[in-house]
């Protein structure tokens, strides 16, 4: 079941086009990446998707029904980028001014606010002001406000800015407990690395355009170039296949492309017929930060890698 479904979304600037025909179905308890780079357009859709902004044109559906954001705001958890919390207030207050503002009664507010303080270690901090809170901390405070009321699909936008090892993994385990509970997040970001570890499906949009869409296991499989990492207890001298091309050596691991008609077997069988024993051999996938830089700066745009799987 899809819980959000956007439909050629299009929102114009002046003559900027900030959103430009993007189309996107994300399921219901997944962790979807939402990917691109500064000025792309992903906090323009993300703010139509949310009801801060009116689309030019498009659909938006949530939950299978058209979007009405006076109604269905209660649906949605938000976290942006940039922070928008009450610096003198003290941590307990905001968070239950900001619960009840969402429609929670306090006394339920209540219950919740400690469970959530409880669970991320912040017990202790109810009396202090936002203030005095390190941006990391500040970071888990936003977090909680955004998921207490328990919608079914947060955003969040950039969430482990600022936060150390330890408290990036505390949020990430809520991330996947949340998601294993039914919620959908949203994850927007430019740390690649995180997007590899935490999503299943990713897309990635550039000057307002969707350029990229599908699985992050499919889409790495569609960008490899035969590259292989095969390591050797001794490397043998002069070597020359018509198998493979010779890419890097780096101490007994050699990196090799297999040419067009061969397969894994024929390099293999090339070193071992050479008397040389193979310790390992692996395929070598780009990283989606590879994916990113190469699609971004000037490959074929759009279309031609829309949708690699369905």
């Amino acid at each position: 079941m899809n819980i959000l479904e956007v439909q050629n979304l299009k929102k114009y600037f002046a003559t900027q086009k900030a959103v430009d025909d993007i189309s996107l179905q994300i399921k219901q308890g997944s962790i979807f990446g939402l990917l691109g780079p500064n000025g792309a357009g992903k906090t323009t859709l993300i703010r139509m998707i949310t009801g801060i902004f009116y689309p030019d044109s498009g659909n938006i559906l949530l939950k299978g029904k058209t979007f009405d954001p006076e109604n269905d705001a209660k649906y949605i958890g938000y976290m942006p980028e940039e922070r928008g919390l009450y610096k003198k207030m003290k941590i307990g207050e905001q968070a239950l001014y900001l619960a009840q503002l969402k429609g929670l009664k306090r006394h339920d507010a209540m219950e919740k606010i400690k469970l959530w303080f409880k669970r991320l270690e912040m017990d202790s901090w109810w009396n202090k002001k936002v203030e005095d809170l390190s941006k990391g901390m500040g970071q888990k405070l936003q977090f909680v406000i955004t998921v207490l009321h328990e919608p079914d699909l947060i955003i969040l936008d950039e969430p482990f800015s600022g936060l150390d090892p330890v408290n990036a993994n505390l949020i990430k385990d809520e991330i996947y407990r949340l998601a294993q509970n039914g919620t959908t997040i949203i994850f927007s970001t430019h740390r690649m690395e995180q997007v590899e570890e935490i999503c299943r499906n990713i897309v990635l949009v550039n000057k307002g355009q969707k350029i990229l869409d599908g699985t992050v296991a499919d889409v790495k499989n569609n960008f490899k170039e035969n590259l292989f990492g095969i390591q050797l207890e001794m490397i043998p001298d002069n070597i020359d296949s018509p198998s493979f091309e010779l890419v890097n050596t780096n101490n007994k691991e050699l990196i090799v492309r297999i040419k067009d008609g061969y397969k894994p077997n024929d390099v293999l069988g090339y070193f071992i017929n050479r008397g040389s024993s193979v310790v390992s051999f692996k395929e070598i996938l780009p990283s989606l930060n590879d994916i990113f830089i190469k699609l971004v700066e000037g490959t074929p745009t759009a279309r031609q890698f829309e949708k690699v799987t369905a």
